[in-house]
């Protein structure tokens, strides 16, 4: 019975939300800022208080601001692409969270690949901001992505 209750519990949390595509679109849209090197779109996609968690095959961690990482977009001299697949989303009310494999790529070559794991939260305005961004950087061993090579 237990087994039962915790099968129903996860098909409901993982069952198809109706903001799964905005959820999804959020993250995207805050790659791709990142990507155009757009700090005010970059911005708008996070809630003012969030931060980034990195970890890298050392353990070495870093922490930074949402005004720490807009404020190197502008000035980074590469251009950078941030590509996610199979995201995984978890939604209860207007908590959520993405799981997604990723690949980085920094000046058109690959830099590091890995998993982001991504929080969001829907304000009263039912828009949803990214309230944390946790990833592993991982610069070998990784599986080709399923997109491909980046298009130039």
């Amino acid at each position: 019975m237990r087994l039962l209750v915790f099968c129903l519990a996860t098909l409901t949390l993982s069952a198809q939300s109706p903001d799964r595509d905005k959820i999804v679109t959020t993250v995207q849209r805050t790659f791709d800022a990142m990507a155009a090197k757009d700090a005010a779109a970059f911005r708008a996609e996070l809630h003012p208080a969030a931060q980034f968690f990195s970890v890298r095959p050392d353990g070495t961690m870093n922490v930074s601001t949402v005004d720490q990482f807009a404020a190197r977009l502008p000035d980074m001299k590469e251009g950078i692409l941030e590509r996610m697949w199979k995201p995984e989303v978890r939604v209860s009310g207007r908590l959520a969270a993405v799981w997604t494999e990723y690949d980085f790529h920094r000046g058109g070559k690959f830099s590091h690949c890995g998993i982001d794991a991504i929080h969001l939260m829907k304000g009263a305005d039912g828009a949803w901001k990214i309230t944390s961004i946790a990833y592993d950087v991982n610069p070998t061993g990784c599986v080709p992505s399923p997109l491909g090579p980046p298009k130039n």
